[in-house]
């Protein structure tokens, strides 16, 4: 099974994304982790990629189709979560073929719907495990009193510079312009269902799940 996750930042599509590999076995391709990787993998495209990025231009979506064919030849779950990509409609053309070139599909879109403004207020309270990129937040799930994460036991933990309300509301306004025309397109293919991605995070879990399910 292949799936999207839409959503603007902070929804929690990585953390959703995190949960079905762990309970479904599923591979998470990440562009900018996947970018990372490639950096330092040493390989032709890997080459590519460093000297695109120690440039500081931005790698072209030829690139990001190229990684993501590697993985899907040379990963092995039990389906694929797209995260961060596709942002546009160029790029949701370019993965539906490379999908279609190797045999495979895309199974469901799911858009993790928010409020901007509850959105915001969550983003600015949040804070990550440096360890495992556990999520918290000072209102909902403040860092336990010892200080240790509860998932993997790390001490340490770290705010995103960015988490901030003008910062936010930046990112906002880049993923409504480029990115939210893909809700459209995946709706007009029948493939779009959309969950609450403000509820708690078992509670998105939990939709998200009944989506695949079904």
């Amino acid at each position: 099974m292949n799936i999207i996750l839409l959503g603007p930042p902070g929804a929690g599509k990585g953390t959703q994304a995190r949960r079905l590999e762990e309970g479904r076995g599923m591979v998470q391709l990440s562009t900018g982790d996947m970018l990372r990787d490639a950096r330092t993998s040493g390989t032709e495209m890997g080459q590519r990629v460093a000297a695109i990025m120690d440039a500081g231009e931005l790698v072209t979506d030829e690139i990001v189709i190229g990684l993501i064919e590697e993985k899907l030849k040379t990963s092995h779950g039990s389906g694929f979560i797209f995260d961060g990509f596709p942002r546009t409609l160029a790029q949701a053309d370019a993965l539906g073929e490379l999908l279609e070139a190797n045999g495979q599909e895309l199974d469901a879109v799911i858009e993790m719907r928010v409020d901007d403004a509850e959105l915001v207020q969550r983003i600015t309270a949040r804070s990550t495990c440096a360890t495992c990129g556990e999520v918290y937040n000072d209102a909902t799930k403040p860092i336990p009193e010892d200080g240790k994460c509860s998932n993997c036991g790390g001490t340490e933990f770290k705010r995103r510079a960015d988490d901030n309300a003008e910062s936010l509301k930046t990112r906002l306004m880049e993923y409504y312009k480029k990115t939210s025309p893909l809700i459209g397109y995946y709706y007009a293919k029948g493939d779009l269902r959309t969950v609450d991605g403000l509820g708690e995070i078992d509670e998105v879990a939990k939709a998200i799940s009944m989506v695949l399910d079904a």
